[in-house]
Parts: structure tokens; C-alpha cells; sequence
């Protein structure tokens, strides 16, 4: 398990040694989100801002995967150019690319596979096969380019997926088409594995969202900047809001869509990590008030440990069966699992059902929070 290696701030920064806290508590603030979205206690009563956009549009949670991708390449700039200083070649470095993919991706079939490894029907690219695949060529694009590389094939993996999706024709549907069966996104995806899975962000959107990761080794390179801090912090904003309203713009031509993971939603997103990364670097490293930023940096600390442990014991304590009160007149004991057992006798009384599955997600997110702080204070740090 990994979370991006120790990232340590330039000399122009407020702090001259260490970590860059802000990022850190950026990058738990995103784990936390994810722990809160993808556990709620019943999936059939969630709040719409706790739930992904069914197709065009977004919601707070759909900022989510973007943020983090964002953040991978935020510590680029660091954890490469440190490692570099140490000693390792670009090749070596290249080698710790590929291992740390496969073991995510990896991690990430162990539990997508759950309970039998039968994989028909199920993401093969789900989130954590997703980052490692999209970490290996971003990766690989960050070694063996400068800055203004990295800029001009971010701009290029935005324009060529727009010009995919609008100017190819789909069998049956034409191009431009932009509905779930009627786009390239779902054709590519039909073709490579034959309808077998289930949609995701899909195949030919990993093309976009090796942009997300490029924009982010951009802002690291900022950051890392000779710049003062206070410059530091209005550009962050600057280009931050310019990159909201670039987006909304790009959305009335390519709609804003996360499944799509279209170009108008890569610009959109990263001009919102842009802002929340100045927030958190104004507050935590110009300002410091830290005190606040405490669980989350816990969390960002050991942020994969913290998904891939937490989204195991999910779906572990789902595929566990305890056994309940037999039905009136039958002699069979019933089953249900331990997650709904636990839901039905302890929180579902308490509330509304909306509110009583609320209520699930934060006590979960506190319980990891729990583990992440000890580990945290033990100096304990999971890493590939």
C-alpha cells in the first residue's frame, strides 16, 4: 500500500523542513470523503450530494476521484526530485513506477474480486486498478519530461479525448453521440471486453485522466517554486477560479461527466482542487493553524492503507452472515449479514432512514480515523 512519497516544502515556503502539511491534510480530507461515500449504511437512502451524478452534471462527490489523482501529481515534483538528489536514476525510478502500479493494481483486484475472484461482470478498473494504471503513465510522462511537456501533453490528452468523442462515429449512433450506449467511451468498452463488465469511468477515459495527475506534478512544480508563500497562495486561487470557469465554458460543448471523465469535468475538477489545496496551504502552512487539519493529515498519511483497509472490512463484514431470529412458524434460522444486523439493531431506530445511514458513514469514518490516528502516532506510515 502506498500514499505519495514524504513531500518536503522549498525553501521559499514558511516552514523550511518537513512535510507539506497542506497537501497532506488535502489528501486526508479526500480519503475521508471517499471512506464517507462509499460506506453509507443503506445504499437505498443516501442524500444526492453523497451520491455520484447519474450521467451529466456533478456532485461534491464527484469531485472526489479527481481530487486524489490531483494530488498524486502534486507530489511528483517532490518525491522524484528528492529521490533524485539521493542518488536513483531515471530508470530505477521508472522500475519503482512499475512496481508500485502493479502492486495497487493488484490490491485493487483483491478487492474487486471478493468473495469468489469470478470477475465476469464486475470493474476491472475499478479505483484503486485505476490509479496504479493511470500512475504508470503519468509517471512515466514526468520522468522523462520538463514542465512545459507535461503542459503541452495535459492540453493534448484534453483535446484528442474531445475529438474523439465528438468527431468519431460510433456504429448505430454516429459521432457526438454522448449517451451511455450511443458514445466511444461505451463502444471502446464493448469492444475491448466484449460487454463482460460493468461500466466505470471506462477504458478510453484513463486517456483524460492522466491530465488530472499532469495538472497536479504543474501545481507541484509551483509550489516548489522560488516564489514567496503569499504568491504562492493567490496563484493557487488564480488559476484555481480560472480553471472553474474554463470548465463550466467547456461544459455547454462537452458536458461536464465523470463516468465520461470528460474534458470540461478534468478542467472543472482540477480548478477546484486548486482552490481547496490554496485554502488548506493558506490555513495550515502561511497561517499556521494546524490543530484543525490534526485527523486529516492522520488520514492522508496513510491514505491508500486507509481506503483499501476500510473498503476490505466493508465489504467483508456485506459477505459475513450472522444468524437472526427465525421467521414466525419456521424452524430455519434466517441470516443477514453482519453490516445489516449491525445497521438494523443499533442505528436504524436512532433516526430517519436517510439520517440513520448518515449517521453509519461517520461512525464508520471515525472508526478508521481511530486506527489512522494510532498509527499516525506510532510514526507508522504504510508504504510500497
Amino acid at each position: 500500500m502506498t500514499d505519495p512519497d514524504t513531500v518536503h516544502l522549498s525553501a521559499a515556503a514558511p516552514a523550511r523542513a518537513g512535510r507539506l502539511t497542506s497537501l497532506d491534510a488535502f489528501r486526508g480530507i479526500t480519503i475521508a470523503g471517499m471512506i464517507l461515500v462509499n460506506n453509507p449504511g443503506d445504499g437505498g437512502h443516501v442524500y444526492p450530494a453523497l451520491l455520484h451524478a447519474e450521467w451529466h452534471g456533478w456532485t461534491p462527490t464527484d469531485l472526489i476521484f479527481p481530487f486524489f489523482l490531483f494530488i498524486v501529481g502534486v507530489a511528483m515534483p517532490y518525491s522524484f526530485s528528492r529521490r533524485i538528489e539521493q542518488g536513483a536514476s531515471k530508470g530505477r525510478l521508472l522500475l519503482h513506477i512499475l512496481y508500485r502500479s502493479a502492486v495497487l493494481i493488484a490490491l485493487g483486484m483483491l478487492l474487486t474480486g471478493l468473495p469468489d475472484y469470478n470477475f465476469g461482470k464486475r470493474l476491472f478498473l475499478d479505483v484503486l486498478q485505476r490509479i496504479g494504471v493511470v500512475y504508470l503513465f503519468s509517471g512515466a510522462i514526468f520522468l522523462y519530461t520538463r514542465e512545459r511537456g507535461q503542459a503541452l501533453i495535459a492540453a493534448a490528452c484534453i483535446i484528442i479525448y474531445w475529438a474523439l468523442m465528438m468527431l468519431l462515429s460510433v456504429p448505430g449512433y454516429g459521432a457526438g453521440v454522448l449517451t451511455w450506449e450511443g458514445s466511444l467511451w461505451g463502444y471502446v468498452d464493448r469492444v475491448v471486453t466484449a460487454g463482460w463488465h460493468e461500466h466505470g469511468e471506462g477504458i478510453l477515459s484513463l486517456i483524460p485522466s492522466v491530465s488530472t495527475v499532469l495538472l497536479g506534478s504543474l501545481t507541484g512544480y509551483y509550489l516548489r517554486s522560488k516564489r514567496g508563500p503569499y504568491e504562492k497562495v493567490a496563484g493557487l486561487f488564480v488559476f484555481g477560479n480560472l480553471g472553474l470557469v474554463l470548465g463550466a465554458i467547456m461544459n455547454m460543448w462537452f458536458p461536464i461527466n465523470k463516468l465520461l471523465w470528460s474534458s470540461s469535468y478534468v478542467v472543472f475538477t482540477a480548478g477546484f482542487a486548486l482552490n481547496l489545496l490554496g485554502v488548506c496551504y493558506w490555513l495550515i502552512d502561511i497561517k499556521g493553524y494546524r490543530r484543525w487539519s490534526t485527523p486529516f493529515i492522520a488520514f492522508g498519511m496513510n491514505a491508500i492503507a486507509a481506503f483499501f483497509l476500510s473498503s476490505l472490512t466493508g465489504r467483508l463484514m456485506g459477505l459475513i452472515k450472522v444468524p437472526v431470529a427465525s421467521l414466525p412458524g419456521s424452524t430455519d434460522a434466517s441470516y443477514a449479514s453482519l453490516k445489516g444486523y449491525l445497521y438494523s439493531n443499533l442505528f436504524a431506530p436512532l433516526a430517519s432512514q436517510i439520517n440513520s445511514s448518515l449517521l453509519w458513514a461517520i461512525v464508520y469514518v471515525l472508526i478508521w480515523l481511530g486506527v489512522m490516528s494510532v498509527l499516525y502516532r506510532r510514526k507508522i506510515f504504510v508504504k510500497i
